[in-house]
């Protein structure tokens, strides 16, 4: 055999090289955006807008404390009579004659999204390990066609169902409401939720859960303590799918809600400063907007590229 023979399977050091170059580039490419919604949080209003655009700017908050406040124009006599600034944005509202009014509906906003994203996630991922469960242990009738039709619900475009359940939540009373979205964001997710799970739990040996039960576990209990820890990979990397859907949809949360169950997608674009868009603080509400998901997505991290290998490998 030629010493410079190979693995067919194990890829060449110029193939690795190539590989990584590529993915850098890439990496670096769809982080630029994200870089660039940073930066902007941390310029003033003018250099927001400056044409060219200002990549070395001095930093400030402005943008922060816009998203967090309500300002109104006051005559330079009403600011000076008051007493000193409190805080920077004080200061800084008050030199565009300016005075803080009070806080913005941003922080509501955010606290509904949280709300509504882990709400329609944990029962999205409960409903869904249930179904999956079911759908891999028992013989249920017509099963391939149940699945598909589990599946279809996610093949249909979402404006072609708005109308229908605006008119339904309307007469349900569901309309701007936390309740209702949860559970159509449920609705949406639990299908894709079935899917994942039942592939991961057909990989999960049924000779752990019949040792347990002939040891005396009932069929809940082997399912509680031995089915659900051998899945986690596979309920951890749903979850994140499931959490980032509810986390930035847009479309049905414009059209269900107005104020009491508002997002924070469709209040960011909203945010109007003086003379139109206020850059600075839509940035820093995106900013802060991309906090949880990110924190959440790199706590399961280690779970999500272990479930979407699972089963890849078989010896």
């Amino acid at each position: 055999m030629s010493a410079a023979a190979h693995s067919v399977i194990e890829p060449s050091s110029t193939s690795k090289r190539i590989a990584g170059g590529i993915v850098v580039v890439y990496a670096i490419l769809t982080m630029i955006p994200l870089f660039w919604i940073i930066a902007t949080s941390f310029k003033t209003p003018p250099d927001s807008i400056a044409y060219p655009p200002k990549v070395v700017f001095q930093p400030s908050i402005e943008g922060y404390c816009n998203l967090f406040t309500t300002r109104t124009r006051q005559t330079a006599e009403y600011i000076n009579a008051l007493p000193p600034a409190a805080n920077f944005c004080d200061e800084v509202t008050r030199k565009r004659n300016m005075v803080i009014a009070g806080a913005s509906n941003f922080m509501p906003r955010f606290l509904n999204s949280l709300i509504i994203a882990f709400g329609s996630t944990f029962c999205a991922v409960f409903l869904g390990t249930l179904a999956a469960y079911g759908f891999s242990r028992f013989k249920v009738p017509l099963a391939d066609d149940l699945l598909f039709f589990i599946l279809s619900t996610r093949m249909m475009p979402p404006i072609a169902v708005a109308i229908p359940i605006y008119l339904m939540y309307r007469e349900l009373g569901l309309s701007d409401t936390a309740l209702g979205m949860i559970l159509l964001y449920t609705a949406v997710n639990v299908s894709l939720a079935v899917w994942l799970l039942k592939g991961f739990i057909d990989e999960i040996p049924r000779e752990y859960e019949e040792a347990a039960m002939i040891d005396g576990y009932s069929r809940l209990q082997s399912f509680w303590k031995v089915v659900l820890p051998q899945a986690t990979t596979g309920i951890a990397a749903t979850a994140i799918f499931c959490m980032i859907f509810a986390w930035n949809e847009y479309a049905f949360v414009s059209l269900l809600t107005s104020g009491t169950a508002q997002t924070a997608p469709p209040f960011i674009p909203t945010i109007i400063g003086e003379g139109g868009q206020d850059w600075p603080a839509v940035a820093a509400g995106t900013t802060i907007f991309l906090v949880p998901i990110l924190v959440f997505t790199i706590l399961l991290r280690k779970q999500l590229l272990r479930g979407i290998t699972f089963g890849a490998v078989r010896k």
